[in-house]
């Protein structure tokens, strides 16, 4: 049982790296970007990428070190990129055409990698040796260990990023109200261009990280963890970035028991009857607040 719930906290952290994108955007535009599956995507085939050609580089932990780092500057400069064509027209018209741009750009980045490289799916490269720890009952690789590290530090930095910068400061008075941030001095347009950038950069790690964890990748595995990371968002309370933190470990060690009580076949369905569950006794999410709407 321990062992399951140490396993369900890894897959987890990588999905509360998802669930932060969505959070993050959702919080300063009221924007569900759709195609943030789509990112972490790109990110785990830019990381194929990366990996087969820094050969040079002989040590494995540094290749991938500087993959991950290339891999979320590529990604952050592809959200930046998404954000200023597909959603910076659309900023003043109505959500539901925001939201299916947004579908419309999951599409494309979908079709395009399908294009280029097929739908074949492709062995990500293992530049590390696993080795295996053990204490007590739970036993962990040097992999796992390195994903959870790596997300736990991302987390952490992004806190800091949002609560101790200048420009974390932007963001937070963005999100409160964005004409009187304006009217404060705040550029708002390089404030949003800065969270997508922030949001697609975590997605791109997360992307080299589960590249690592499943061992495969292809151009269609966004949309299901996308997905499950936008219910982790719904459920850790969509907005706040503790929550989708939390939410996205909820929905990790969720979708780790599944597997174990033998349910591996409708561990998706149950991710989704999570967020109708939550939306229906809880719809703010677990940290989130009910906030009235005025007419």
């Amino acid at each position: 049982m321990l062992q399951q719930l140490v396993n369900g906290l890894i897959l987890g952290s990588v999905y509360a790296l998802l669930a932060l994108g969505y959070t993050m955007v959702y919080g300063i535009i009221k924007l569900i970007n759709f195609a943030h599956g789509d990112l972490y995507m790109m990110g785990a085939f830019m990381g194929y990428y990366l990996l087969n050609r820094l050969t040079f580089i002989a040590d494995g932990g540094l290749r991938l070190f500087v993959t991950l780092i290339l891999t979320m500057i590529g990604t952050a400069i592809l959200g930046v990129v998404i954000e200023f064509l597909a959603y910076r027209p659309l900023r003043n018209s109505t959500r539901i055409a925001a939201l299916i741009t947004a579908i419309g750009v999951s599409f494309f980045l979908e079709y395009i990698m399908v294009y280029f490289f097929t739908a074949d799916v492709k062995p990500f490269p293992q530049v590390l040796n696993a080795a295996k720890f053990t204490l007590g009952p739970v036993t962990v690789d040097s992999i796992q260990l390195i994903i959870l590290g790596v997300s736990l530090f991302l987390m952490v930095a992004l806190q800091l990023i949002v609560k101790k910068t200048k420009m974390g400061k932007a963001m937070r008075a963005v999100s409160v109200d964005s004409d009187a941030a304006q009217l404060m001095g705040i550029n708002v347009n390089r404030t949003i261009s800065f969270t997508f950038a922030l949001g697609s950069a975590l997605a791109g790690a997360a992307g080299v990280l589960l590249g690592l964890y499943y061992n495969q990748i292809e151009p269609l595995m966004g949309m299901t963890p996308g997905l499950k990371a936008f219910v982790a968002a719904v459920l850790g309370g969509i907005g706040i970035i503790p929550g989708a933190a939390l939410g996205g470990f909820v929905i990790g060690v969720i979708e780790t028991f599944t597997y174990v009580i033998g349910f591996d076949t409708f561990r998706d369905a149950i991710v989704y009857i999570v967020l109708i569950i939550i939306l229906l006794v809880r719809p703010s999410g677990i940290l989130g607040k009910n906030v009235k709407e005025k007419v």
